[in-house]
């Protein structure tokens, strides 16, 4: 195991640090400040707005008329088309009288803006009567968490409090599908596809790998292929290229992997991780399942996915069940590392959302300085935050219930609780003749 960076220039250089990171959070307090009052100003000025128009005349609304003078005369002032400005005032007043309650926890220094808009924009998907209810149990449960790890869940709470089902509300927006065409400049247009998030994630997910393969091959080979030496793409690039390739043509033009067929890229499939409440995979609830480090997808889609698959297993979360809690030996067991999966969900350094299927399973106490392979020594990293934790001088231990807690090169320590479960059981009483749940 490589041993961490020593410190450069040792106290200065943990001083200037220190200093560094103490401005930066005065000043995140004081440009929080400032937001929030252009938040009420703006707002002010739409509720002006409604007071001066509120009489209507026989071609135009007196109030749309009032509120295009405003937003005119405070674009002057902002630098910005009245055209923004009145868009930021709409958005001023949902979030200021419609979630008063995070804009007071953003203003307390509780939560920060990123955490307001994340709020804001799942609880739009409720009805406004709901709204105070959803912000009180968001602001509950995501305090302390970066904005980006909250988003899925919050959008799953959001989901899960509709008084409509999610399978409803996705079956009508599925009619939405479309693609369209966007024309752009010097000759390039954005191809845009709107589709249920499990058929745009594996897309993605699938031109990812293809790219990945050319990309390695390109780079292991120095010799004996002018596509291959020539080619200077990057995964962006080659990822487009291939998007156009399989549509256009129905295989990769540019195969680099190939002998005389369309090659190893054809057999490339896409991966998709899905948690998968075991209510809804029998059919008892339609909520909402989680597409790990993403966001929701229908449970029909869910359980399609569970049918068809040829690695689904059935996991608990119980001692009882027999799943495998250590190992002699470094490897970790697959039925192991499915356990971890279920557990940590995505990557456990703080903020980081990289599902756990494109992360590493690591031994929190290294497994060369006597670490053990246990589920109390384990946790998934993604390639970053592991060469992170052994090239740096960030330090992490497991406490109790799978917790890790990292500890910055200034001594700051940070608690990254494990994910919310998406699956919880709770017991209830067998009546004779009741079928098994599975």
């Amino acid at each position: 195991m490589t041993e961490a960076m020593e410190t450069p220039d040792g106290e200065a250089y943990t001083a200037a640090v220190a200093g560094i990171v103490a401005d930066v959070e005065d000043v995140g307090r004081r440009i929080a400040a400032g937001q929030i009052a252009e938040l009420r100003v703006l707002a002010a000025a739409g509720r002006l707005a409604d007071e001066q128009g509120a009489p209507r005349n026989a071609r135009v609304q007196v109030h749309d008329m009032v509120l295009r003078s405003i937003s005119a005369e405070v674009a002057g002032v902002m630098r910005l088309t009245d055209r923004a400005v009145q868009r930021r005032i709409g958005e001023a007043r949902t979030i200021i009288e419609g979630f008063p309650a995070s804009v007071a926890a953003w203003e307390a220094g509780r939560i920060v803006r990123g955490h307001v808009k994340a709020i804001v924009d799942a609880g739009l998907n409720l009805p406004a009567k709901l709204w105070a209810e959803f912000e009180a149990i968001a602001i509950e449960r995501r305090e302390g968490e970066t904005p980006n790890r909250v988003r899925g869940e919050l959008e799953i709470l959001a989901h899960r409090m509709h008084p409509r089902t999610f399978a409803e509300r996705h079956e009508e927006a599925a009619a939405g599908r479309c693609v369209r065409l966007m024309p752009g400049r010097d000759g390039m247009s954005e191809l845009i596809a709107t589709l249920p998030t499990v058929i745009a994630e594996g897309i993605h997910d699938r031109l990812t790998q293809q790219a990945r393969a050319i990309i390695d091959t390109r780079d292991e080979r120095s010799a004996g292929s002018d596509v291959v030496t020539t080619d200077a793409r990057s995964t962006d690039q080659v990822r487009a290229d291939m998007f156009a390739d399989l549509l256009l043509a129905g295989t990769p033009a540019l195969d680099d992997t190939r002998d005389t067929t369309a090659g190893p890229l054809g057999a490339i499939r896409a991966r998709v991780q899905v948690l998968v409440p075991a209510a809804t995979l029998t059919g008892h609830d339609d909520g909402p399942c989680d597409l790990t480090g993403r966001s929701p997808i229908d449970p029909a889609t869910a359980r399609t996915l569970a049918r068809d698959t040829r690695i689904w297993e059935r996991l608990f979360h119980d001692p009882t069940t027999g799943v495998t809690v250590s190992t002699d030996s470094y490897r970790v067991p697959s039925g192991m590392r499915r356990f971890l999966q279920a557990r940590d969900q995505h990557c456990r350094f703080p903020g980081c959302r990289v599902a756990a299927i494109r992360c590493e399973v690591d031994h929190t106490h290294d497994h060369a300085l006597g670490g053990k392979t246990e589920l109390s020594n384990l946790a998934h990293l993604c390639q970053r935050h592991h060469s992170m934790k052994q090239f740096t001088a960030w330090r992490v231990r497991q406490l109790q219930g799978g917790v890790l807690e990292w500890t910055s090169p200034l001594g700051r320590t940070y608690r990254e609780d494990a994910p919310t479960p998406a699956v919880a059981f709770t017991p209830a009483a067998a009546h004779p003749g009741d079928p098994a749940p599975f």
